[in-house]
């Protein structure tokens, strides 16, 4: 046994590296999202920010664009031209994405600083690329609405996530090659 342990031992600190950042990590957003219920904020401060901030992009476009607090209390909804276009949820801040590439990097780390500058340029580019995804889906729901469900559920996710995809081979290309031992 002790040899498959020596044998695997990159794989195994892998292993617990990240699933050992991903629960913590998910642990500490669950307090926050339970800790901001009933705040000032809707949602949450994280998602009602987002919101707003998809809302002055789509502004900045030339987008007639309203923000509103959901009837259902899920979200905001963000509309053009007073018509319904989404719904900003918690989901769509883009932090649980943030959380796994987080957890990703980290198992895979190799110096402190190098380590905690790229999770800092990556997590920011995460969620600026989120922000603008929101904005863009708004606009292709609102221009073609028979699409939904493609949109939302193929499109959309794919290109956040193929961001977090891209910078973990940037992350990979990065790290030193180790020498056999």
């Amino acid at each position: 046994m002790r040899k498959l342990f020596r044998k695997y031992k990159s794989v195994i600190r892998f292993v617990i590296l990240f699933l050992g950042t991903y629960l913590v990590l998910g642990f500490l957003y669950s307090v926050y999202l339970n800790a901001s219920e009933n705040g000032a904020y809707f949602p949450d401060y994280i998602t009602d920010l987002v919101a707003k901030q998809s809302a002055a992009t789509l502004d900045g476009f030339g987008y007639n664009s309203v923000l509103r607090k959901d009837s259902l209390g899920q979200g905001m909804l963000l509309t053009i031209d007073n018509k319904y276009t989404v719904s900003v949820v918690e989901g769509c801040n883009s932090i649980s994405v943030i959380i796994l590439f987080v957890a990703f990097i980290i198992a895979f780390a190799e110096n402190f600083k190098k380590t905690l500058l790229f999770i800092f340029a990556g997590a920011v580019l995460i969620y600026i690329v989120n922000i603008i995804r929101i904005a863009i889906l708004t606009v292709a729901l609102y221009k073609f609405p028979q699409y939904e469900n493609i949109l939302h559920s193929v499109v959309f996710p794919g290109i956040i996530y193929s961001m977090v995809f891209i910078l973990w081979m940037v992350w990979v290309r990065m790290l030193k090659p180790t020498s056999a031992t």
